[in-house]
């Protein structure tokens, strides 16, 4: 899993540092972005050389989630911030019933992150649900050790407004794509709180 990743974005690099090639473009890794019109790509496109390798990004956890949080309705995806949600107490009957991220003794849930100018636009993202964790005795939360989110670093596609060549004006309209890592907290876990020195 480690080393699809990382030969992933081997090849998206690859593809990034090279000319389009729909363009019949050579190498050339110091070029300035190519700019696309909205008539070439539309709101939520991206370059089809880019796209091509989209089954990669299919397979990342934050992606993955999205299709069956959607499915879920209402109980499922969170579009905002977590409103009045807090620590759960857990019974034995629960957790018999539960998926892992409910019956962990450091709950989270998840929501779904939208960006129309990123791809993929939409990620699920963990929300932790305890600031302490939750006693396996008593069922309740315990201030003896904290919650914490756990991240995963993602390759994205971010979409900006090209510039003209040698002015930075953007032109009108027109709009190029960078690649950018980013940090999506996929899971909660608990730590020992750090000691006051």
């Amino acid at each position: 899993m480690l080393l699809s990743g990382i030969l992933f974005l081997n090849l998206l690099s690859e593809s990034l540092a090279h000319r389009d090639p729909l363009h019949g473009g050579t190498p050339h890794l110091h070029r300035t972005p190519r700019c696309y019109s909205a008539e070439e790509l539309p709101q939520g496109q991206v370059p089809p050389h880019l796209l091509a390798r989209s089954a990669r990004w299919e397979q990342a956890l934050p992606v993955a989630l999205v299709p069956s949080l959607e499915a879920a309705g209402p109980k499922g995806p969170q579009q905002g911030p977590p409103a009045g949600s807090r620590c759960p107490t857990l019974s034995p009957e629960q957790v018999l019933q539960a998926d892992t991220h409910e019956r962990s003794i450091s709950p989270w849930r998840y929501r779904v992150d939208t960006d129309e100018d990123r791809y993929p636009q939409k990620l699920a993202v963990a929300e932790c649900l305890c600031r302490g964790c939750i006693n396996t005795r008593t069922g309740q939360e315990t201030a003896a050790l904290n919650s914490v989110a756990l991240h995963q670093s993602l390759l994205v596609l971010r979409r900006r407004p090209c510039s003209r060549h040698g002015t930075g004006a953007p032109s009108p309209g027109a709009f190029t794509f960078h690649t950018e890592f980013i940090r999506v907290p996929v899971g909660c876990t608990c730590v020992l709180p750090r000691s006051a020195q």
